[in-house]
């Protein structure tokens, strides 16, 4: 035999896997993402208690009256008025999902499937505007309708996307003019 042949034979393939290592390793990364969610949430829940002093949420009259708007899209939360990225989360405000909004002269019906409804009264709404985000959403400039609208005291926003982002303009337009008409009627 040739003597490259006979060095040849001799190799041994190294080992592949260390598996012990690899599942050391598994195990170690999904403990630590455990822990970031479990911290995250209660990251969530404490800015719950921080938020405590915020009363519970309006629930719409028997008769809100006739319907001037109605809207169907998404929810993308709440913030402290003018900080868009101070989310609010107390009674749910947090928890993005679907929404029908309801315009009457009673004020705003925000319908929620799967979370929370809620009610603005017309005199605690403050001002409607199209912006480009809020906390954990942006969007193409003027693409979420922000009402602006007062509770327990504190000026909160509200962030709205439209199925048709060509209603925002009429909401907007409708919801100032209502705003409006409420304080001339209540500086008389």
């Amino acid at each position: 035999m040739t003597p490259v042949i006979l060095l040849a034979a001799e190799k041994e393939s190294a080992e592949v896997t260390d598996w012990a290592a690899r599942i050391g390793w598994v195990v170690g990364l999904a403990l630590f993402v455990a822990l970031v969610y479990w911290l995250m949430r209660e990251g969530w829940r404490w800015r719950g208690t921080l938020q405590g002093d915020l009363p519970e949420l309006l629930t719409a009259p028997d008769e809100p009256g006739e319907a001037r708007l109605s809207l169907s899209g998404r929810y993308h939360g709440s913030t402290t008025a003018g900080q868009w990225l101070d989310r609010i989360v107390a009674h749910g405000l947090g928890a993005r999902s679907r929404v029908e909004l309801t315009l009457t002269d009673a004020g705003l019906d925000v319908v929620r499937p799967g979370a929370t409804d809620f009610f603005v009264p017309a005199d605690a709404l403050r001002e409607a505007r199209l912006d480009k985000g809020i906390a954990g959403k942006v969007l193409t400039e003027g693409g979420l309708l922000v009402v602006t609208w007062e509770h327990g005291g504190r000026l909160l926003d509200s962030g709205f996307r439209s199925d048709r982002a060509a209603e925002h303009n009429e909401w907007v337009e409708t919801l100032n003019q209502m705003i409006n008409k409420t304080e001339t009627e209540g500086a008389r």
